[in-house]
């Protein structure tokens, strides 16, 4: 599978560097990458799907959480990022099985697509199951008007439909568009994510509504500003329409961009543009002219999570750098460049004393704002001592990359080599690492299945990105 001509392959040219040492054979790589997907499909496969993680043993399988033997995982590093990496096996091999293997992880997503266009977290085959949700092949489900239904929900949720889409736009590729099942679930959901997409430009996190009724009410278009007063105190009220964490924009940017590479459909171009047209919509004014992880519909801050304030967020201010930047390679736009220099400012007044980022910045004040749990209550602080653990309230800064990618594409609209080249040593690692059966484990429990073995477990996420690398090295050596 080709890289889009885009910010990831950049940086990953940055992140990597050749080494010295002597790197596997191609032989020895092919073998390697043929006997993981041998293993993966033959024993972590279910109904053509997979999970996030197994026990050593093979008897216990996980996505977030427990999942039943019936059940596969969409969000990554579930089906979809399996069936591309078995794409990438049968592009470096021309081994035909593993198209086909990639094909039959195609078809399982398939049979979880929902009536709403998109997918949920995860799809499950038990046939009384089934007949609780929205698949488009279950003909008798009856669509609510409630947006609580969350059996008929599309969700852009950390990836989960926009990487189902750009593997099934792939595969759809890979087959020539011949396939008829795959082309047709490809085009109903392009077609559904672009009338699900806000007048502005935006894109919210959910939805379950038919694609043929209106999905959002038209809201004014406006630029992001302060809110004249918020509250310190989750209030429950979920006000958000318009979402950028989890890197919800980024992931559509990508998926659209895809989606015109392969199909001779100008739309999908414009809804990439017109998202860029909310990023820079979404900018707050001066003094912070970053961005915030969701806005309600006067393009304010608001609370998501009960740990998620009104706040300009830090990541998505790093990830919506890079999909302006991928923007404008992909359109030669100049206004998706304008915003660089001021958040790359921003960035750089907030870092903290250890070289990290605070998660959130208090709106005008920039007072870093962390969270304390108190009588089972999250309270806002601006102490870092004794955080909660089970989220991200400090991150790595990425300033130094972005400050690189912005001076060049100054220099040249499309900058550099677009390819991944990992190191000889990453490459015999990754050889060496594979055990006799043919699996890459890592230290560490489930994270559901408390009663499963700690020494080791087998993950997507491993599987993928060892893959991934295998596939680059092969078609890139180090230099």
């Amino acid at each position: 599978m080709r890289l889009l001509p885009s910010v990831t392959g950049l940086l990953a040219v940055l992140m990597f560097s050749a080494s010295a040492a002597a790197q596997p054979s191609q032989d020895e790589m092919i073998t390697t990458l043929k006997k993981a997907a041998d293993f993966y499909i033959e024993n972590c496969s279910k109904h053509g799907g997979y999970v996030w993680r197994y026990s050593n043993d093979l008897k216990l399988s996980e996505g977030e959480a427990e999942t039943p033997a019936d059940v596969v995982w969409v969000q990554p590093y579930g089906t979809p990022s399996i069936g591309s990496s078995l794409l990438r096996v049968y592009e470096v091999t021309g081994d035909r099985k593993y198209l086909e293997e990639a094909l039959k992880t195609g078809e399982a997503l398939v049979s979880g697509q929902l009536h709403s266009g998109g997918w949920f977290y995860s799809i499950t085959f038990d046939p009384e199951e089934r007949k609780k949700w929205g698949y488009r092949d279950n003909v008798g489900f009856r669509i609510s008007s409630s947006r609580k239904n969350k059996t008929n929900i599309t969700t852009l949720d950390d990836d989960t439909t926009p990487a189902a889409v750009r593997f099934l736009i792939e595969l759809d590729a890979a087959l020539n568009f011949r396939n008829t099942e795959i082309h047709d679930a490809v085009r109903f959901a392009l077609d559904s994510l672009l009338l699900a997409q806000h007048p502005n430009g935006g894109w919210a996190q959910n939805w379950d509504r038919h694609p043929r009724n209106p999905v959002w009410p038209e809201y004014p278009v406006l630029a992001a500003s302060y809110p004249s007063e918020w509250s310190r105190v989750w209030l429950n009220d979920w006000t958000g329409k318009y979402y950028l964490n989890d890197n919800v924009s980024g992931n559509m940017i990508d998926t659209m961009l895809l989606a015109s590479k392969h199909y001779q459909d100008s739309r999908y171009l414009e809804s990439a543009k017109k998202t860029g047209d909310f990023l820079l919509l979404a900018r707050m004014p001066e003094p912070q002219p970053a961005w915030a992880q969701q806005y309600n519909e006067q393009m304010h801050p608001v609370w998501d999570r009960k740990f998620e304030p009104p706040s300009i967020a830090s990541d998505e201010t790093q990830e919506t750098l890079e999909s302006l930047i991928t923007l404008y390679e992909w359109t030669g736009e100049e206004k998706y460049l304008e915003p660089v220099p001021g958040a790359l400012a921003w960035l750089k007044k907030s870092l903290l004393d250890d070289g990290q980022l605070a998660r959130f910045y208090e709106l005008k004040t920039n007072q870093p704002l962390y969270f304390v749990v108190e009588d089972g209550r999250y309270n806002l602080t601006s102490s870092d001592a004794n955080l909660p653990t089970h989220y991200g309230f400090k991150i790595s800064s990425q300033i130094e990359k972005l400050e690189r990618l912005y001076e060049l594409v100054q220099k040249a609209r499309k900058p550099g080599e677009r390819v991944r080249r990992p190191s000889a040593s990453r490459l015999n690692e990754i050889v060496s690492s594979l055990d006799d059966r043919g699996a890459w484990t890592e230290p560490g429990p489930m994270k559901g299945y408390r009663k499963a073995s700690r020494e080791a477990v087998i993950t997507s996420e491993m599987f993928y990105k060892n893959v991934r690398d295998l596939c680059d090295g092969l078609q890139n050596p180090p230099r």
